[in-house]
């Protein structure tokens, strides 16, 4: 596992308010951009990315920076990319707070499951899969054909590891650039995550193939 950077080891060996003080102050200044773009992308404007980088932050000093000390990437993900993670899933549960679940009774499982979908989807269109989308004209057995595309694919994005779906995600989901993302994650280079991508999108392709699903150009 990688190890958790200078600045952050410091803010968690902290014994006392005011070297805590200053080292959370120092935390904000090095991670505030990871924050603001995870929180920016989810959309609704400046008025509410400011409100979740507010909650974002609040949730990671929560009892001594709890959250922060839980630190344990699947895989060899660095701590930017766990903490772009960890950030989105507090922007998501202060969208829960702010809104209420008054739609929908969905378990947590259930609401992984549709943004899995959603992603599924837009990862179909972008390997030139036709049409994953519902089409309430489609007969039933295209219907049942793009259910099955649809399972496989969604099969192979559930075995990535979390730092890939990530930039997927912020990729497809959340339209950032591949420069935005690779500024977002601490990636020494925009290369390093167009190479990354194009690694991605060939081993779901090769799922794919494996399971008997050819793109549209072939």
């Amino acid at each position: 596992m990688p190890a958790l950077p200078g600045d952050v080891q410091a803010l968690l060996a902290t014994t006392d308010q005011a070297t805590q003080d200053r080292a959370w102050a120092a935390f904000v200044r090095a991670y505030s951009d990871v924050v603001l773009r995870v929180a920016r992308a989810l959309g609704g404007g400046h008025d509410a990315t400011m409100d979740r980088y507010a909650f974002v932050l609040d949730a990671l000093r929560l009892d001594q920076c709890k959250r922060l000390r839980a630190y344990a990437p699947e895989g060899p993900a660095s701590f930017h990319t766990w903490l772009a993670v960890v950030v989105r899933r507090l922007c998501l549960d202060e969208c829960r707070r702010r809104y209420g679940r008054t739609q929908s009774t969905a378990p947590e499982a259930e609401v992984e499951r549709v943004t899995r979908r959603q992603l599924a989807d837009l990862v179909g269109d972008e390997l030139g899969l036709d049409g994953l989308e519902d089409d309430g004209d489609a007969v039933p057995d295209v219907e049942l054909e793009r259910a099955e595309q649809r399972a496989v694919l969604d099969g192979a994005l559930a075995q990535l590891d979390v730092g890939d779906r990530l930039i997927l995600r912020l990729r497809f989901e959340d339209g950032l650039s591949v420069p935005e993302i690779a500024r977002l994650i601490g990636a020494d280079s925009p290369f390093r995550i167009y190479r990354q991508l194009d690694k991605i999108l060939a081993a779901v392709r090769r799922i794919l193939e494996g399971a008997g699903i050819h793109d549209a150009s072939t």
